[in-house]
């Protein structure tokens, strides 16, 4: 018997079977305190299937009850196999109407399954709507291109009528239905998808793509949480430096140890620290609202246990000016590339919080935090390559100065791919690192956060770089799988994106913060969005992402991610003759940034913009109007060609 569902049985050994003896299989495979309104859900569910597959008694077919669906955390109602087709049904016993949030989620299982099931890629999928007090509204279903359908809203009794035509229709080739539910399956969840599963106590490995990605997840974590361990054992103190390309699953890495290690009486207690207050206020917010779903305790008491070891660093910061040691042993830094240097944060610690004489950049500060453990300590420190976006950002220098300086005695790990290009300037090598050791397993290499295309990050690399002969030729190799489009009219790319977006896909609107002329077209991004509103807010919602109203900004979502991003891009960052020049809006003028630090900044913002987009994007450019000195159309139409010519297609 498969174990992706709780019951699973041909039509003939589901008509035959007693109704009370299949509710009391599904009710012992169930790991959570039931209800009785659900097993009396389940039995209403059962009772009318025989009713109406006892009419059919000659069609062969196979039934699943509480499918797991490739996310974790989530089953469908019942799945049904008939002649090559696949029927995801949900039911809604004793309910009138249907409403667009079911439908939603009926049509989320059935993209789930053909996106994550390696043997529901090439399957014909209809996700089905059944109300038990509702007139039949069975229409033909109407097919994407990838063949699964929008969601169909009928009546009970006609639901075997309505498979039966459509299976019929699409005349797929029988197969295996057991065989296809034991497939694999390779879930990429997103960034706040992931941390729910970890909560829950998945396996951090349960949420990779693909093998590949699983082993180096596991062995990452895995030595991780050895080298704590051994910390702690041997007295030592350590650092651990964790690098891999955007979206290879750093944060994850984190995030596990921080959930592994949350209860302030462990020895090892950590706390995931990230400046990046978007992301975590979002994550906090998520991951409350998830535990309030699987517990009795109320919100407000979800959100302070979460608030424990999903920190923003600058709090940590704060808590730490009294001299005294932090109560967490192990500190682990998000996006640590970001810290402060010397002059961002004397600044700022002598006129905001009055520490007269402060002198230390912000990796110094923080190990010098954890230095105050006598025994042992660590810190692992998640470093990501050109994303860099704010002034007195210090990147990994920092943290290998203070090392080098004033903590000889810390121990740090680290991969070969620390001391490339992608992540530090010219000029640092091994001996950067004197009391350092190679440790391979360091390094994420593959994104999983576009699991349509690995490649997409370096194409975006090679595109904001100028060069686009070679971002045309990686976006060659995946476009069939990632849509790229540009256009000229925001209503277009906004009927784009709406059109692309299905079931609770998500899609938003993105810009350069200092993309000040896309005012003219309505975009207005000096304005504020509320992150946990914008990221987790219902399509109902007028302040979600889903409104394409309000537009996010770099600092807004870097760390986070949409299935679908529109892109408006300004002339801040403008191709000229044969490169890229650098911009910034400042009164009622634009003026060039001088400065290599401020060009790498606005390019790392469009990097940053560019890779936030799981499956798909849009790019508006303006066109300009000559009538407005600082909205020229020569502004836009260089970009516009040299898009284009990276392989991108209008629309």
């Amino acid at each position: 018997m498969t174990q992706r569902a709780f019951y699973s049985a041909t039509f003939k050994e589901f008509l035959s079977a007693d109704s009370c003896t299949i509710v009391g299989e599904i009710t012992s495979r169930h790991t959570q305190q039931l209800q009785f309104l659900q097993t009396k859900s389940w039995l209403a569910e059962i009772e009318l299937l025989k009713s109406l597959l006892s009419k059919y008694r000659d069609f062969q077919g196979h039934i699943f009850f509480e499918f797991m669906i490739p996310r974790m955390g989530r089953r469908a109602d019942v799945i049904i196999v008939f002649k090559g087709h696949i029927f995801v049904i949900e039911f809604k016993v004793g309910k009138v109407g249907f409403n667009n949030s079911d439908m939603r989620q009926a049509h989320g299982y059935a993209l789930d399954l053909k996106n994550f099931h390696s043997a529901s890629h090439n399957k014909f999928i209809t996700p089905i709507l059944v109300s038990t007090k509702t007139h039949s509204l069975f229409f033909p279903p109407k097919f994407a291109d990838d063949g699964v359908a929008e969601t169909l809203c009928i009546n009970e009794k006609e639901l075997i009528k309505a498979i039966n035509q459509i299976a019929t229709t699409s005349n797929q080739e029988n197969f295996d239905a057991i065989d296809w539910s034991e497939s694999g399956y390779l879930p990429t969840p997103t960034i706040i998808e992931a941390a729910q599963a970890l909560y829950a106590e998945h396996k951090v490995e349960d949420i990779a793509r693909s093998e590949a990605d699983s082993q180096n997840l596991g062995q990452t974590s895995y030595r991780l949480q050895q080298l704590i361990h051994e910390a702690r054992s041997e007295k030592r103190k350590i650092i651990c430096f964790v690098t891999g390309v955007p979206g290879a699953g750093k944060t994850l890495v984190g995030l596990n140890i921080a959930s592994s290690h949350s209860n302030p009486e462990e020895e090892e207690y950590s706390v995931f620290l990230s400046g990046n207050g978007p992301l975590v206020s979002v994550l906090q917010e998520a991951l409350a609202k998830d535990r309030n779903s699987r517990t009795s305790e109320g919100l407000g008491e979800c959100r302070r246990y979460t608030e424990q070891f999903i920190q923003n660093i600058h709090k940590f910061r704060d808590d730490s000016l009294d001299g005294n040691k932090p109560p967490e042993q192990v500190a682990i830094f998000d996006e640590a590339q970001r810290a402060w240097n010397a002059e961002q944060t004397s600044k700022f610690m002598q006129t905001k919080r009055n520490q007269i004489g402060f002198n230390k950049s912000e990796p110094e500060y923080l190990i010098e935090v954890m230095d105050r453990h006598k025994d042992w300590a660590v810190i692992v420190a998640l470093i990501g390559g050109g994303q860099e976006i704010n002034t007195g950002e210090i990147g990994l220098s920092g943290w290998l100065d203070a090392l080098k300086n004033k903590f000889s005695h810390w121990n740090a790990y680290y991969s070969a791919d620390l001391l490339n290009g992608e992540y530090v300037s010219t000029g640092l090598d091994s001996n950067s690192l004197s009391n350092g050791n190679l440790m391979p397993c360091l390094h994420l290499a593959t994104s999983m956060r576009s699991f349509r295309a690995e490649k997409l990050s370096s194409c975006i690399h090679y595109l904001i770089a100028g060069n686009s002969e070679l971002a045309k030729q990686l976006y060659g190799t995946f476009k069939h799988l990632y849509p790229i489009k540009i256009t000229r009219n925001l209503e277009v790319a906004k009927s784009w994106i709406k059109l692309k977006s299905r079931a609770n896909e998500s899609k938003g609107m993105l810009a350069s913060s200092n993309g000040i002329r896309l005012k003219a077209e309505g975009i207005f991004v000096k304005n504020t969005i509320e992150p946990k509103a914008w990221f987790l807010g219902q399509s109902e919602d007028i302040r979600s992402s889903h409104f394409l109203e309000d537009v996010a900004t770099e600092f807004d979502v870097q760390g986070l991610e949409i299935d679908w991003g529109l892109v408006a891009w300004d002339a801040d960052y403008r191709f000229g003759t044969n490169k890229f020049e650098h911009w910034r809006f400042r009164g009622t003028r634009w003026e060039q940034r001088k400065k290599a630090e401020n060009q790498r900044y606005l390019e790392n913002a469009y990097r940053v913009l560019m890779t936030r987009s799981r499956q798909g994007m849009v790019i508006f450019l303006p066109e300009g109007n000559d009538n407005d000195i600082t909205r020229k159309v020569e502004f836009y139409d260089n970009t516009f060609k040299y898009l284009k010519k990276c392989g991108i297609e209008e629309i």
